[in-house]
């Protein structure tokens, strides 16, 4: 969990946040608004086995070397198509992001009370705490009908 001020781009804080992982990191997944060089820099120097997992923008174009997961993400969709591209890479999973998301913003609030920065990040904290602690006593069981 990292806060930050408005004139902050969330991009900026990822490196933060990896330092915050102890256990080794799978893939990282994320909309459009991180496509850039510090995501795909800072993710496999702290965890070189680690996915990257976000859409390059559409006007986005190879690198000199043609090398890296973004530009096997590119080369991916002119072959088979964004849509396609998303259910190959996972990428659909980022909806249980968003999902938890809804679900902070339903039980804790959808804004902050505290007024300045670091008691912001105070009460942010807390609330993840809290959700982490409810989700592990249960989550409720979904079923899908057909």
């Amino acid at each position: 969990m990292e806060l930050t001020l408005d004139d902050v781009g969330d991009v900026s804080a990822v490196p933060d946040l990896l330092d915050q992982i102890d256990d080794p990191v799978a893939s990282v997944t994320a909309d459009g608004a991180y496509d850039g060089d510090t995501i795909y820099e800072e993710v496999p120097q702290r965890h070189p086995a680690a996915s990257v997992i976000i859409p390059p923008r559409s006007t986005a174009i190879l690198s000199d070397a043609g090398t890296t997961q973004r530009d096997d993400h590119l080369r991916s969709i002119e072959r088979h198509g964004r849509l396609a591209w998303q259910r190959r890479s996972g990428y659909g999973r980022r909806s249980l992001v968003e999902t938890a998301m809804y679900r902070y913003k339903s039980i804790i609030g959808r804004r902050l009370h505290a007024r300045t920065l670091p008691n912001q990040r105070t009460e942010a904290k807390i609330g993840c705490n809290v959700l982490n602690r409810m989700t592990s006593l249960g989550m409720p069981v979904s079923v899908r009908v057909k």
